[in-house]
């Protein structure tokens, strides 16, 4: 039996965020293989098909805790790093875009959460119909918005472009001189 020496392994973790249809998914799952590690994917997909309606500012908030929860439990199962598909930024920016306003427990969580980079998705690939995105001409500017909240928030960032192989190169070289 092991002991118990109370000390909690460290971990990295790795956010993607970006616009829709930016290949986020596909980018953390080519690390989480490549790492031999856990990734966290984007609970509101799973939610929305759940609920088969138009969503609401009262779901957003449901797909923040869940998300929150998800990454949590994600987290004790990685090896030395997680990978999360999208962060309670996403849920944040996509609230006061349609809603005006984002609930200020998500804003305090979103400064609050920890992670040691960020990847921000170009929109450089084409774009993918899916019945749960909802804005193809509004991909640059929900780019922009994200990169100018990076900054503002301080948090260390990389823009990741070009072809799956070319994004996961950069993210492996930057992610390893971590």
């Amino acid at each position: 039996m092991e002991k118990n020496t109370g000390s909690k392994k460290k971990i990295l973790k790795i956010a993607i965020v970006g616009p829709e249809s930016t290949g986020k998914t596909v980018l953390a799952e080519m690390l989480a293989q490549h790492y031999h590690t856990e990734w966290v994917p984007e609970y509101a997909r799973d939610y929305l098909n759940m609920i088969n309606r138009p969503y609401t500012k009262d779901d957003l908030e449901i797909m923040a805790i869940e998300q929150i929860n998800l990454e949590n439990r994600l987290e004790k199962k990685a090896n030395s790093l997680l990978i999360s598909d999208t962060t309670l930024l996403v849920i944040k920016i996509w609230c006061e875009f349609r809603y005006g306003e984002c609930p200020e427990w998500i804003r305090e969580e979103v400064q609050h959460r920890f992670y040691n980079l960020h990847l921000l998705t170009a929109i450089d690939i084409p774009w993918e119909e899916d019945p749960q995105r909802e804005h193809p001409h509004k991909r640059e500017y929900f780019y922009e918005l994200y990169r100018r909240e990076l900054e503002r928030l301080g948090f260390d960032f990389i823009e990741i472009r070009g072809t799956p192989a070319e994004r996961l190169k950069k993210s492996i070289e930057k992610i390893n001189n971590l």
